[in-house]
């Protein structure tokens, strides 16, 4: 019965409201948003309530919070509506002969060294299949997933994946980018304890590189001298440039936009610069086929490349 009674109510206008109250925090701002009268929408909410059988917000002068059943909820909402978009989308796609749509969620690296490649590759065979990529912090792609915002995320191996499915998607090799003027310039290999007497231009604050330096100057022992935060690599390179200090970047980046700046590197020698890509989603048999596709093209994209090209780059 209540399952019964839970399917009527559940209506798309009504878990848009839900959303809303719980985004803007009132019922009164969450009504405007939604272009409902507040009694209208205080009835729905109350209907949707007596439907679950439970409270789903805790109401205090502050404004409404969600209670445990409401958290239970806005994962299931959210998964809902993201599958009624990408239903739209989909089927509009099909109108104008687009053949299926992925949204990917991947961390800044993998966006930046491998993704345009291999993503060139896949729709060269894949023409009609339509592309969405954000860029998040890894642990922020760890979460689009497993909320069911996006079908394939890339992030660092180092992450908390919980409990999704993990392949391997690349490996990269971390380096110290400076100008050639710099005291560590003259050296191929060095320890990242030996730049904690430079300067430091550093990634932004959530990126698995900036936390993961900051982790090994308190191993050291150290105080990182990060000098500025960046958005992007980018930037690194060019604050490098301009005489900031130093940075970490992949090694990739470093040939993509660290030498043309006329930068030099060194190929940092700690266990945790050679680092590990990895792809995850939720589960791989409920993929999409045309998820399932890309999915498999990623996770055979870096043994690809080394048939056609054994040989490793270096900086």
């Amino acid at each position: 019965m209540v399952l019964k009674n839970l399917l009527r109510r559940l209506d798309l206008t009504t878990l848009h409201l839900f959303l809303a109250v719980h985004e803007e925090g009132t019922l009164t701002r969450a009504a405007e948003r939604e272009a409902i009268a507040v009694s209208a929408a205080s009835k729905r909410l109350l209907e949707l309530e007596q439907a679950v059988g439970a409270t789903l917000f805790q109401r205090t002068a502050r404004g409404m919070t969600l209670t445990p059943a409401g958290e239970t909820l806005l994962h299931h909402a959210r998964r809902v509506l993201r599958d009624i978009e990408s239903i739209g989308i989909e089927l509009a796609g099909h109108a104008s002969g687009v053949r299926g749509y992925v949204r990917m969620m991947a961390n800044l690296s993998a966006i930046v060294e491998f993704l345009p490649e291999d993503l060139r590759a896949f729709q060269h065979d894949n023409e009609r299949v339509k592309l969405d990529l954000e860029e998040r912090p890894s642990g922020g792609v760890v979460e689009a997933i497993a909320d069911s915002l996006a079908d394939i995320g890339i992030c660092s191996g180092d992450t908390d994946t919980r409990d999704l499915h993990v392949a391997h998607y690349r490996r990269d090799a971390l380096v110290v980018v400076m100008r050639d003027d710099d005291p560590l310039a003259v050296r191929e290999h060095v320890m990242f304890a030996d730049t904690l007497d430079s300067d430091h231009v550093g990634l932004h604050a959530a990126s698995t590189i900036n936390m993961r330096i900051h982790l090994a100057a308190r191993e050291a022992g150290r105080s990182l001298r990060l000098r500025i935060h960046v958005p992007g690599f980018d930037a690194v390179c060019r604050m490098v440039q301009a005489g900031m200090g130093v940075g970490v970047v992949p090694r990739k980046v470093y040939q993509l936009m660290g030498r043309p700046l006329g930068l030099t590197a060194a190929t940092l020698g700690d266990d945790w610069a050679q680092r590990d890509l990895i792809l995850v989603v939720r589960d791989v048999d409920a993929l999409s086929p045309v998820s399932r596709l890309l999915y498999d093209h990623l996770r055979l994209a870096e043994a690809a490349e080394a048939a056609e090209s054994p040989v490793s780059p270096t900086p």
